[in-house]
């Protein structure tokens, strides 16, 4: 590299004796057969099945390394620096590499302090003979202990002036022999000296309990040096080391707006997808599944789909259920009483269809009412009715119609959260009743999986049916959401239908109009689901919904 006429060289950041001269990148980088552009999209994405969903690639631990390796070998090459020099700007510059390349043509001093590094030397301030060309000075690569990225070209760098006599360390004040300072003392680049037995020590707090990778810094107070990944290797155990790298990796990910850690437990996969910038946010909402077969919200980092709710208008929702926890707390008891004769009922499936053993009373859970009511066009159960706060007059008045719409809401959706995992748990025993069905109608396997297809229906559509009284709650009242809540009632009052058919005792007479039923109704769920969610994900991007908050 040159500027005005004179050759710059990088300072080393360590003394002699103290390690071998590795590369920064983590072990098991080693030339991969395809490379992989961390900034842009890979050829191999399939195209999106709707406008509303979004293109995603399911990334290795091993496929993330390549994406450094091939980002540090191009800075490298661009501004003609050592690797580890490379990585440290990288890191800096949270792996934006036009950012990095911007700064660092503009003041080269300046980009290298503000990352931590020395300044670049010209021959005309420095004293003592010029280091070598450092094409002459490449070393053949070798590996290390731990599973991170190799060594990319390391260079040899120039040596810190060693103590003239003994040296003591100014933390734990022990002395050692001039002939000992070598091999027991190390000092960075800024000259700051400590014992090996303290900077392990130093490091291993660091990286344990504080959890710091990237942004390290010398232990002298107010030094904001940088120490290199190949001085950690050497200076900590293996188990430390590994760790180090691991959050270097974690913060990698972190850094990247287009990558994202499967937050599910136990999953080490990593999302790629760069159609979900978070100015798109207020229009999609990017739904993926990883590869442990597992959904989440790219968007937000959510454990499953809460599709069709956009990421801001969840933890709004989210926020308002925990300020109102006491209210939350109530609402998702067990019981709740008979409206005929005041017996106490307890729910036991997923289906809202209940009815009273004592005075054989049939009701909708939800909303308390006559069950026959449910099966009609006069179906009003997933609407509020507004008029009840019309006539509020005074500010008690008004707060107590504001917490009666609340609760009207979220008890459908605390509701419905609670029959889906009722639901999971009658997944569970679907294949006894499979097996039974297969005997007593003398059904093969494959025919009774309409079953277990059904269920898996049931429960997708409660979850959807959940957050989509999270985004009624939020609609303002016009003729947009009326359509959304005649989709809504459509939907739940289907799977209200299969959800009983379902729990049905099994009569070997009835196996086959049994399945005919189950199957048709399956398909019409399916159906109607498909409509709401095209709709309303469709709806974001014509800026058809009208919210109460600014999204």
């Amino acid at each position: 590299m040159s500027s005005d006429g004179e050759d710059y060289y990088y300072e080393d950041d360590y003394d002699e004796g103290s390690m071998d001269q590795d590369s920064p990148v983590s072990e098991g980088m080693s030339e991969p057969d395809i490379v992989y552009d961390v900034m842009s999209p890979t050829a191999d994405e399939p195209a999106p099945k709707k406008p509303y969903d979004v293109s995603y690639k399911v990334r290795t631990l091993q496929e993330i390394i390549n994406m450094q390796s091939k980002e540090v070998r191009k800075i490298q090459t661009l501004l003609e620096m050592p690797a580890s020099t490379a990585t440290i700007l990288l890191r800096h510059y949270q792996w934006n590499s036009e950012k990095l390349q911007e700064q660092f043509w503009n003041d080269p001093a300046a980009a290298l302090l503000s990352a931590g590094l020395s300044p670049p030397v010209s021959p005309s301030t420095r004293t003592g003979p010029l280091p070598p060309s450092p094409s002459l000075l490449i070393s053949p690569r070798r590996p290390t202990r731990s599973s991170h990225n190799p060594a990319l070209s390391p260079v040899k760098r120039s040596r810190a002036p060693q103590p003239s006599g003994p040296f003591e360390c100014p933390v734990c004040c022990m002395e050692f022999a001039k002939e000992d300072v070598v091999k027991e003392t190390f000092a960075l680049g800024c000259r700051h000296r400590f014992c090996r037995g303290c900077w392990a020590e130093y490091l291993t707090g660091k990286i344990r309990s504080e959890g710091e990778s990237s942004r390290i810094q010398c232990m002298e107070s107010g030094c904001e040096r940088i120490v290199r990944e190949e001085i950690i290797d050497e200076l900590v155990p293996a188990g430390v080391s590994k760790r180090y790298h691991n959050l270097l990796n974690m913060a990698f990910v972190a850094d990247a707006p287009n990558l994202r850690w499967c937050p599910h437990p136990d999953c080490e996969y990593i999302i790629e997808c760069t159609q979900a910038p978070p100015r798109m946010l207020n229009q999609l909402v990017p739904t993926v599944e990883c590869n442990c077969g597992r959904q989440l919200c790219f968007g937000c980092g959510y454990l499953s789909s809460h599709r069709p709710v956009l990421c801001k208008i969840v933890r709004l929702w989210e926020r308002k259920c925990a300020d109102d926890s006491e209210t939350a707390n109530w609402l998702q008891a067990n019981t709740k009483e008979c409206s005929k004769c005041q017996s106490t009922i307890e729910k036991n499936g997923g289906c809202n269809h209940m009815t009273c053993k004592k005075c054989k009373y049939e009701f909708c859970w939800v909303c308390m009412g006559p069950w026959s009511e449910h099966g009609t066009s006069w179906y009003q159960c997933n609407r509020f009715d507004e008029k009840s706060g019309v006539n509020a007059r005074d500010a008690q008045a008004k707060s107590r119609a504001s917490l009666e719409r609340y609760l009207h809401y979220f008890n459908r959706w605390a509701n419905h959260e609670h029959s889906a995992k009722l639901d999971a748990e009658f997944y569970k025993n679907t294949e006894k009743k499979m097996e039974q069905m297969q005997n007593s109608g003398n059904l093969s396997w494959i025919e009774v999986q309409f079953a277990k297809q059904a269920v898996e229906t049931v429960i997708k559509a409660r979850i959807t049916l959940k957050w989509s009284y999270c985004m009624a709650f939020y609609l303002k009242r016009n003729n947009m959401t009326e359509l959304f809540e005649d989709n809504q009632r459509d939907l739940e009052r289907a799977v209200e239908n299969l959800g009983f058919a379902l729990e049905q005792n099994i009569e070997p007479d009835s196996i086959a109009q049994l399945r005919q039923d189950i199957t048709n109704q399956t398909a019409y769920v399916q159906k109607r689901h498909e409509i709401l969610m095209d709709d309303t994900l469709k709806g974001y991007l014509e800026r058809r919904w009208d919210f109460s908050v600014d999204i």
